[in-house]
């Protein structure tokens, strides 16, 4: 057992065979963070990667901790029992090792939580709106279950776009936070949906182009009053921001604050 490691696996739930929602344990507590941060997860090059993983672009080194960044999907309160909403790389280093871990199992942990992608620093009575691809949905996640109870008087709206209803991580706990709170709502878009799907069936820019944020749920893209929060695959970000930027939105930075936060996946 390596000396370096410092948490272990309590639960691995697989979404899809690449998607999981991994859950650990640290063995000593973290500082409290702000939801949407991000914390280091590693194992050795030494580790299995996945059955189904393919061979590496870059051979790791066995004796190397190889470390990545990973939103945290869990509440701000959770210090010690975090949970994480992973996709693999296959050809990548650290994502095909986590994948053929089990409960039980132990890797590295860092101890510092940062990001800036942070609700928090939003201004009271401000409408949100989250658009997510992917993986991209975690922090919102955290967002969530931190902070839904704190903010009835925002409006808070989670745009979820995938290919098929099974990529959609999380829709069930989005759903049922849609019904619980009345200034929730939930949208899920699929641009490869089957003929059960009775939902929308565009990609995520096509749905902010088409004014349903306006016409179904009376928010609007003004700078002023809404404030957007926009992470997934590059692509996706890319284009959603440039649609903001005719709006008036700026992009937020620690030093100037903005309306447009940005996190690429």
């Amino acid at each position: 057992m390596d000396t370096q490691y410092n948490a272990t696996v309590i639960d691995k739930i697989m979404v899809t065979p690449d998607i999981m929602i991994f859950k650990i344990n640290t063995d000593e507590a973290r500082a409290e963070f702000e939801a949407g941060q991000n914390i280091l997860l590693g194992l050795f090059g030494y580790e299995t990667r996945s059955s189904n993983s393919e061979p590496e672009l870059v051979p790791a080194e066995a004796n190397k901790l190889i470390q990545r960044p990973y939103s945290i999907a869990s509440a701000k309160s959770e210090t010690r029992q975090m949970e994480f909403y992973i996709s693999q790389v296959k050809s990548g280093q650290l994502t095909s090792r986590l994948f053929n871990l089990d409960t039980g199992d132990r890797l590295y942990v860092g101890t510092r939580i940062s990001g800036l992608f942070r609700l928090d620093e939003t201004p009271d009575g401000t409408d949100i709106v989250m658009v997510a691809t992917g993986t991209g949905i975690a922090p919102y996640i955290s967002f969530l279950r931190s902070h839904i109870v704190e903010r009835p008087e925002s409006k808070m709206v989670v745009i979820q776009g995938a290919a098929h209803r099974w990529d959609l991580g999380y829709s069930s706990e989005l759903t049922f936070l849609e019904k619980t709170y009345a200034n929730f709502f939930y949208v899920p878009t699929l641009t490869d949906a089957d003929e059960r799907w009775d939902g929308y069936r565009l990609c995520i820019e096509d749905l902010l182009r088409n004014d349903t944020l306006q016409n179904e749920f009376n928010i609007s893209p003004d700078p002023e009053r809404t404030h957007f929060f926009v992470s997934g695959k590059p692509e996706m970000v890319s284009h959603v921001s440039e649609w903001l930027l005719g709006f008036g939105y700026t992009r937020h930075h620690p030093d100037e604050p903005g309306e447009l936060y940005v996190e690429e996946f």
